[in-house]
């Protein structure tokens, strides 16, 4: 099994071809258990108000690109907020 960072790294270079399913080991990692849960999105919780928002969505085992790079602009958000607490 791939770790974050290399799952991360695979996000950043092709967004069009991430699993729906390991975009969501990704998302639980980040921000936790996921807040609501239909039958093909997927809402998490983050600690702002607003975009960059959480919504994926399975299309056919893949998730779409758009949401794959909003999780990541989401990551890089986390990170540098996380960054200026300490």
């Amino acid at each position: 099994m791939k770790s974050i960072a290399e799952k991360l790294k695979q996000f950043k270079n092709n967004p069009k071809d991430a699993k729906f399913s390991e975009l969501c080991k990704v998302c639980d990692f980040y921000f936790g258990n996921v807040r609501q849960s239909g039958s093909t999105h997927k809402v998490y919780k983050t600690p702002w108000r607003g975009d960059p928002r959480i919504n994926i969505q399975n299309s056919k085992g893949k998730a779409k690109a758009y949401q794959v790079k909003q999780v990541l602009k989401a990551i890089e958000r986390l990170e540098v907020e996380d960054g200026n607490k300490k």
